[in-house]
């Protein structure tokens, strides 16, 4: 776990996640009577796949497991803990391609009218809020993000992502004065509650770093607040920022970019169109489409 987050950089969602991978397969290894991680074959893998798809997890759990133990034998291997990598040769399932979920505008109208920007924890709502639908960011760019990241000169902020690839992403003039207002005024009431100074960007009740579980349940009050009957967690607002700019007419590599993705497959996930837009552009641009035209 100190390799993955010291040498691999990655996030504490991922520690989170690999680490109950890990006790998944430690469980696993005791019931099959295996004591040494030197004796696992391909007959092993198997069963341990097939008792994975007996749970009915979904293909994407299955591989991001299968991803976590082909690193956990890298790192054995190169510790020279074992001999080779039993997991470097078993194939990960085709994932399920589905269209990403986003927010439309109306919904997001809502959302950014439920603070209360009278109040510290109001103003850091709407920052937040203003903030992730302004970038893009991931969560775990957004909390370790820092006061000197913000360039108010040029509308930009500068981010750390994956494996330490940093990039700049610039946010427009609503997010600039939720901003604006909470830095002046709410984020310094809320430090006032603790003797221990931080330069982080956003912090929580107490005055203390926020955290990635903390986005998600201020995210869910602000939906509950706006009586809105979706799921919402930052990372839909991330799909919301990539539709949004799509469906506008930004192009595909400013997007990769924006969204700091290393592969343009990646970004192509955000390529499908919401069914009123393209109604829309069909009637405004077929010849028999509208009478009127």
């Amino acid at each position: 776990m100190e390799y993955l987050q010291i040498e691999k950089n990655a996030s504490p969602y991922t520690l989170r996640f690999y680490e109950d991978d890990l006790d998944s397969f430690f469980s696993f290894l005791k019931e099959e009577n295996l004591h040494d991680l030197r004796d696992i074959n391909q007959h092993d893998i198997r069963i341990f796949l097939t008792n994975l798809y007996n749970k009915k997890l979904s293909r994407k759990t299955v591989s991001r497991m299968l991803s976590c133990l082909r690193s956990f034998y890298r790192f054995l291997e190169r510790e020279a803990i074992v001999p080779d990598n039993p997991f470097i040769h078993v194939s990960l399932p085709k994932e399920e391609k589905r269209i990403p979920s986003f927010l439309y505008e109306e919904e997001l109208e809502k959302l950014f009218k439920v603070s209360d920007l009278t109040t510290p924890l109001g103003q850091r709502n709407q920052a937040l809020l203003e903030l992730l639908y302004a970038t893009g960011i991931r969560v775990g760019e957004c909390v370790n993000l820092h006061v000197d990241d913000i360039d108010f000169s040029i509308g930009t902020i500068f981010v750390t992502g994956k494996g330490n690839k940093e990039r700049y992403v610039p946010f427009g003039t609503f997010a600039e004065e939720a901003l604006r207002m909470y830095l002046h005024d709410g984020r310094l009431k809320l430090l006032e509650k603790t003797s221990i100074s931080t330069d982080y960007l956003f912090v929580n009740a107490r005055g203390r770093p926020l955290t990635d579980r903390g986005m998600r349940l201020i995210l869910d009050k602000l939906v509950e607040k706006a009586s809105l009957t979706i799921n919402i967690y930052p990372h839909k607002l991330r799909h919301t920022f990539a539709t949004h700019m799509l469906n506008a007419g930004a192009d595909l590599r400013t997007v990769q970019e924006l969204l700091g993705h290393e592969n343009l497959s990646t970004t192509q996930i955000y390529t499908h169109v919401t069914r009123d837009y393209l109604r829309n552009v069909y009637m405004n641009s077929h010849p028999r489409a509208n009478k009127t035209k």
